[in-house]
C-alpha cells in the first residue's frame, strides 16, 4: 500500500512537472497587442545609405567587447553624447548598438543578422520607433513595429531583461503634430512591460522645458540632443539600467 501511494505521488509530481512545462511553453512572450491587424513592413536593411561600416563594427563588438548591456536604437542612441557615455554607460558596461536612419524593421533585420550572435547580454535597452513617423505611420504601426522587435528580443534573450523607452518629444511646441503620435505610440508600447522581464520608462517629459516646450539648447533640430539634453537624461537612465542588472 505504501509502495502504491508513493508511486502515485512521484507519477502526479511528474504530470504537475509536465503540466508546468507545457503551461509555460504557451505562455505568451509579451503582455501586449498586437496593436493592429495590418501587415507591417519585412525585416529589411535600409536600401538608401546603409550604413554598412556600422552594422559590421556592432557585429564585430557584440562579439568581441565584454557588455553586460545592449543598448539598441537609432541615432538617438549612436550619437549620444560621447563624455556623458563614458561617465554613465561604459561603467555599467553597455554596449552602444544605434544605428542612424534606423526604423523598427531595419533594427529587426540587425537582430536577426548578427547582434545577437555574441555572448548574450545580461539586460537589453530599447529606444526606436522615431524615425517610423517621418512615414506616415499610425501609432498602431509604430508600436506593432516595437512590438515585434520586443519579441524578438524575448525569444532570442529570453533571461534579459528589458528596458523599454517611450519616444522622445519631437518638435518645439506641446501641439506640434508629432507630439499626439508619440503620446500615441507611447500609451500602446507602456503595456508590454510587466516589471518582471520588460520594463517602460517614458523619460521624455525630462528634456521640455515647465512650458512643455523642447528648446534649441536641448534639441537643435527638434529631433537629436545636445550634451545638456542627454545630461537630464542619464540618471534615469543610470537606475533604469542598475534596476534591470539587479537580481
Amino acid at each position: 500500500m505504501i509502495r502504491t501511494r508513493r508511486a502515485g505521488l512521484f507519477i502526479a509530481a511528474i504530470m504537475a512537472m509536465l503540466c508546468g512545462q507545457s503551461l509555460a511553453q504557451t505562455q505568451p512572450l509579451l503582455r501586449c497587442g498586437p496593436f493592429t491587424q495590418a501587415v507591417l513592413d519585412p525585416p529589411a536593411p535600409r536600401l538608401a545609405n546603409w550604413p554598412v561600416q556600422e552594422f559590421e563594427k556592432i557585429n564585430a563588438a557584440v562579439k568581441t567587447q565584454p557588455h553586460r548591456v545592449l543598448f539598441l536604437g537609432d541615432s538617438l542612441t549612436e550619437r549620444f553624447d560621447p563624455e556623458l557615455w563614458r561617465q554613465h554607460m561604459e561603467p555599467r558596461g553597455v554596449l552602444n548598438a544605434g544605428v542612424s536612419g534606423d526604423r523598427t524593421e531595419h533594427l529587426l533585420w540587425r537582430l536577426q543578422h548578427g547582434h545577437l550572435d555574441g555572448p548574450p547580454p545580461a539586460a537589453v535597452v530599447v529606444l526606436i520607433g522615431t524615425n517610423d513617423l517621418a512615414y506616415d505611420r499610425s501609432p498602431e504601426i509604430v508600436a506593432e513595429g516595437i512590438r515585434a522587435d520586443l519579441q524578438y528580443l524575448r525569444r532570442r534573450l529570453p533571461a534579459a531583461r528589458i528596458g523599454l523607452l517611450g519616444l522622445w518629444p519631437r518638435g518645439m511646441w506641446p501641439d506640434a503634430p508629432l507630439r499626439g503620435v508619440i503620446a500615441a505610440v507611447n500609451r500602446l508600447i507602456r503595456n508590454c512591460a510587466d516589471d518582471r522581464a520588460i520594463f517602460y520608462a517614458d523619460l521624455g517629459g525630462l528634456l521640455l522645458d515647465p512650458d512643455g516646450r523642447l528648446t534649441p539648447e536641448v534639441s537643435p533640430d527638434r529631433l537629436h540632443f545636445t550634451g545638456l539634453g542627454y545630461a537630464r537624461l542619464v540618471p534615469r537612465l543610470d537606475a533604469l539600467i542598475d534596476r534591470l542588472l539587479r537580481r
